[in-house]
This record gives structure tokens, sequence and C-alpha cells, in this order.
């Protein structure tokens, strides 16, 4: 298991103003794909609290990512799944880890975790002066969404850092929630 401190600024962007951003910034440099699939008891526990559980996949394996408020930011605590581990969680609702566990207990969760679906992403980063920029095209549910975000080490450095950038190509400020909250008021909308 690992912790680090998530710090980033979102933004959504029109599909004109991703390509835009894809042509100034990719020098050549790849678009990785990845997957998300979100879990959550079947009442919200762990939205609830603010927070997310996500199964990440890449091509080089499968994360298991708790994100919780923490002060500027949020915690994120990781752990690697291995495929077995990975089908027990998406079948059974079943999580391995001791040391993920005991961060969900503190949850007090009292309904086993579900899938909620996946969203997938086609990522693009790029390492600034200020902080990582990142363009994602994910789709979801039926729909396609484009954002750009700024992941930094220092709030206050990093805000700046990202409204310069958006001001230097001319895209306005929207306010933006995070994927997996896009993603679930989709799933209710289309129920």
């Amino acid at each position: 298991m690992r912790q680090e401190m998530e710090i980033e600024f979102k933004n959504l962007l029109s599909a004109e103003e991703y390509d835009r951003l894809l042509d100034s910034y990719a020098d050549g440099s790849d678009i990785v794909w990845q997957a998300n699939d979100y879990f959550d008891t079947p009442s919200f526990e762990i939205r609830a609290k603010g927070a997310a559980l996500r199964v990440r996949e890449k091509k080089d394996g499968l994360v298991l990512t708790l994100k919780e408020p923490s002060g500027d930011g949020l915690l994120e605590t990781h752990v690697t799944l291995s495929s077995s581990e990975a089908e027990d969680l998406f079948k059974y609702g079943l999580i391995h880890s001791v040391a993920m566990n005991a961060q969900l207990k503190r949850f007090g969760l009292t309904e086993p975790l579900e899938h909620l679906g996946r969203l997938e992403t086609e990522r693009f980063e790029k390492q600034l002066a200020d902080g990582l920029l990142v363009l994602d095209k994910s789709h979801y549910l039926g729909v396609t969404d484009y954002e750009l975000e700024f992941e930094t080490t220092d709030f206050k450095r990093g805000e700046a850092a990202f409204h310069v950038l958006l001001e230097q190509n001319n895209i306005e400020v929207r306010k933006t929630k995070n994927k997996i909250v896009r993603f679930m008021e989709r799933k209710a909308f289309s129920k």
C-alpha cells in the first residue's frame, strides 16, 4: 500500500479546445488508454463521505485506489491488485488487502461493495514547470467528455499556473466535477 496527496485543478473542455491543446502540447508523446471501474455500496456510503473507490486498469496492471478529502486535496491510498484479486472484487465485492480494508473500516460500511460501471479514458500527460498537464478524453454511459487536469504539489502556485494556462489558451473557467461524480450523475440520469 502507498499513500499520496493529490492536488489538482480541473476544467471541462470542448472537443475543439481539447484538440487545440493536444496540438499545442503533444510533441510526439503517446496518448495512453486507461479504464476506471467504480465501486460503492448500493446506498453509496463511500460517496456520502466525499470519497471514491476505483480500480484503474492500464496496460501495466491494476491498482485499487481510495480517494478521500484531506486538506487542500485528496488523500489517495493505492494497492496493486492481481487479476484474481480484481475478479473477487468485481464478482463478490471482496478486497483482499488488509491495509485497504483498514482504510475502509473507518467508513463504517453496512453493505457490500458493488461494481457501478466503467469509464474509459484516452490520456495525454506533459510535465510543465509548475505541474503536470493532463488532457483526458473520457467515454462512459454513452457520453464523451474532454477535460484538462493540472496536478501540482503546491496549492497556491498550482492554482495560479492553472489559471495562466487557461488564460493563455483562451479557455473559460468552468466549474468541473470529478470524473466519478460526472459518472454517478450520468448513471442516475440514465436509470
